[in-house]
């Protein structure tokens, strides 16, 4: 397996005059260390060269009051397989900073970072990505995300709007973005026809035991795209709106964290390395990736 590179930036959003927290993973000469990045640890070679070639870029859009590094084994598991993976923090609606959660503001802002971010990651590693070539993977409102920056066309819901009536939400599409993976998507804030702009392959995997998105989400996304043949759904039995995250370290794991938890006889480290072949494999279909890429030992 290659060495998992990491560099850790800040990205400048003009708009909402914030900076995004981003970190990106990516195959490199090195050696790896444990790193905290937080609570969480991931073995990455701390601003490692890159390899040479050119990789796609995959960018992962967290849930709401969320962290990027909920998804650590995943991005880890995408670098050693030929990928380039951005990790941004949508400030404003992290678990620091929540401030814009169940606002219009954010429903904008987390669109705008994504592109921000790939403007990004294109800068800081313009000669190892290929030109143009993006996957976009939301978990819960990042799938959100991911299908606003895709070409949706979003409208506040009741916890945004409050006593307001409804209206757009201004997102501009990234063409940029060839893929989405929606990870249990929220997808209220989409209305009949509101996705028919979104024309890229998706692939959704959902829960069967989700009752924070339920069925009824996945359902806007199949009765929403442009072409339902271009969405391979997939639901794992058992598997609660939490279950793709990676496990969260021992000290966080209790009942009253509801994101540690999944349903009784259900454990998500069981179906880690089935998710993640079902992704890697649809991004290989889709936006691609290198031939080979060299061992730790060898680099």
């Amino acid at each position: 397996m290659a060495t998992c590179g990491c560099r850790l930036l800040e990205v400048a959003d003009t708009v909402q005059k914030a900076m995004i927290p981003l970190a990106l993973l990516y195959p490199a000469h090195g050696v790896e260390t444990p790193e905290q990045f937080g609570p969480y640890s991931l073995d990455v070679a701390v601003d490692a060269a890159p390899v040479g070639g050119t990789f796609p870029l995959v960018v992962v859009s967290h849930g709401n009051a969320g962290t990027p590094w909920a998804y650590r084994e995943l991005a880890r598991h995408l670098v050693q397989h030929g990928y380039i993976v951005a990790l941004p923090a949508h400030t404003g609606n992290t678990r620091h900073n929540n401030n814009r959660a169940n606002t219009a503001a954010n429903l904008a802002n987390r669109p705008r970072h994504i592109t921000l971010v790939i403007d990004a990651a294109y800068q800081q590693l313009k000669d190892h990505l290929k030109p143009d070539c993006v996957a976009v993977i939301g978990h819960s409102i990042g799938g959100y995300t991911a299908l606003a920056v895709a070409g949706g066309k979003p409208w506040t819901g009741p916890y945004e709007r409050k006593t307001k009536p409804p209206q757009p939400v201004l997102v501009t599409p990234d063409d940029r973005v060839r893929a989405l993976v929606l990870l249990a998507p929220a997808t209220a804030w989409f209305r009949p026809e509101a996705l028919r702009a979104v024309r890229v392959p998706v692939l959704m995997i959902t829960g069967d035991q989700d009752v924070n998105t339920p069925v009824a989400h996945a359902l806007n996304v199949l009765d929403g795209v442009a072409d339902r043949a271009q969405v391979v759904h997939k639901v794992f039995a058992g598997a609660a709106h939490f279950s793709f995250m990676s496990k969260f370290p021992a000290e966080m794991t209790k009942p009253e964290f509801h994101p540690s938890q999944d349903p009784p006889g259900f454990d998500r480290a069981d179906i880690q390395a089935e998710l993640f072949d079902d992704i890697s494999a649809f991004l290989l279909r889709t936006v691609g990736t290198v031939a080979a890429l060299p061992d730790n030992e060898t680099v």
